[in-house]
């Protein structure tokens, strides 16, 4: 999650700091180049994740599933802290690119 630096005017484009190193401050095309990265990877695990609910929902109906979509490997868990365990056994070296869905009719783990 971006913050902004300061107060958007129609004067000055509104610039973006990064939370983790609040000095270094990320130009638009970064920003829009990992905006436009995370909705393709998304999109890629939606796919993988559309293929697998129709096998999986009925015999694990609201339980949770991480994606991965390179493998089309899965990992599933009644609830999301056991999910949690499961990724950090199978990725112990920190790398992961999963997304984490509920196997219900739309997919989302709950409301904000």
């Amino acid at each position: 999650m971006e913050v902004p630096t300061e107060a958007a005017s129609p004067e000055k484009p509104q610039r973006f700091r990064t939370r983790l190193l609040p000095g270094r401050v990320l130009p638009p095309e970064e920003i829009a180049r990992r905006k436009a990265a995370r909705a393709e990877f998304g999109a890629r695990c939606r796919a993988v994740f559309e293929k697998l609910r129709p096998l999986l929902i009925e015999q694990y109906y609201n339980w949770f599933i991480a994606v991965d979509p390179d493998c089309e490997e899965y990992l599933i868990d009644p609830s999301l802290e056991g999910l949690v365990d499961k990724i950090r056994a199978r990725y112990q070296d920190g790398i992961v690119k999963l997304t984490t869905y509920r196997l219900n009719e739309t997919g989302v783990c709950g409301r904000i």
